[in-house]
């Protein structure tokens, strides 16, 4: 599968295998950069012990605003094993995690699924989350059915001109589209732990605001909530920050205003939302990014 890599829409047929490299920069080996209970994400995900969150390194977006930049681009990771990777997310367990956490999996989904086959089978038994982008292909997320409980993946853009000019994928909001409801189709509608509320099956899915695209985010949320309604969650985030490498791109340079965010949180109740996150004061702030130390990759 990977010596012909399409995997994702990119299909860039390399063999990753030999080591050749396409659009995530990732070869056919598993890239990490940190695995380690994150209290950082929506609270049914965190909980009080925190999400047992693995960050793999490359990415198939390479969004340019990227808030994870250094191990997006590849320039950040440590190579671990399947079997290796089948440790860790019991190691995590172990520690009191609410969940396993994949974040950046796209390009890694065959060498999960047999990890998580693997740990499963040696008594992982905590929910495990799929945290994407979302530029998924649907053939890809077919072979996760029945190993993934909770999807958290992000709808980014409604604009093709917006996918194109950040992200490099015209096609984006198509392809997510098409994703998302592959998604729902394995998870359907939102569980919860009756005794912890923590979510124990179900989707969330998130959106990032951008300075001055509030209409593209109006009609993402439009469509989102015309297609699933209150079956899911949304995550409607105003946490942006503008890092060094977007200093020379004028309009994502500065934060999402307190105006912007409000207006958007206000269109959203005005539809009839309900089962959404929202974020409160200025948490556009680069100290909410982890550290990516290689922490929890090693075996003691």
């Amino acid at each position: 599968m990977l010596s012909s890599c399409e995997l994702c829409p990119r299909n860039c047929k390399v063999n990753r295998e030999a080591g050749r490299l396409g659009y995530c920069r990732m070869p056919g080996k598993i890239y990490a950069a940190r695995a380690a209970l994150h209290k950082w994400e929506e609270p049914c995900i965190s909980g009080e012990t925190g999400s047992g969150t693995v960050f793999f390194s490359g990415c198939n977006l390479r969004c340019v605003f990227c808030q994870n930049h250094d191990i997006a681009i590849g320039d950040v990771g440590m190579e671990i094993t399947s079997e290796r990777l089948s440790e860790i997310y019991l190691e995590l367990q172990e520690k009191g995690a609410a969940n396993i956490n994949l974040v950046t999996p796209t390009h890694y989904i065959p060498q999960i699924a047999d990890s998580l086959v693997r740990a499963k089978a040696a008594g992982l038994s905590i929910p495990i989350v799929y945290n994407t982008g979302g530029y998924e292909k649907v053939e890809s997320l077919k072979m996760l059915e029945g190993l993934i409980d909770i999807y958290l993946p992000d709808c980014k853009y409604f604009s093709s001109e917006l996918s194109s000019k950040y992200s490099h994928a015209p096609d984006y909001f198509e392809v997510n589209k098409a994703a998302l409801a592959e998604m729902f189709r394995q998870v359907g509608s939102a569980t919860f732990h009756p005794d912890t509320g923590m979510m124990t099956k179900g989707m969330i899915i998130r959106h990032l605001c951008l300075p001055g695209q509030a209409k593209d985010t109006k009609k993402i949320i439009h469509y989102l909530f015309d297609t699933f309604g209150n079956n899911v969650y949304f995550s409607i985030m105003s946490q942006y920050t503008p890092l060094p490498h977007v200093a020379h791109i004028p309009e994502l340079n500065r934060k999402v205003s307190p105006e912007e965010y409000e207006r958007i949180i206000n269109y959203c109740i005005r539809l009839g939302v309900e089962n959404a996150f929202i974020q409160e004061g200025d948490v556009a702030e680069a100290s909410f990014i982890p550290s990516f130390t290689y922490e929890g990759l090693t075996k003691l």
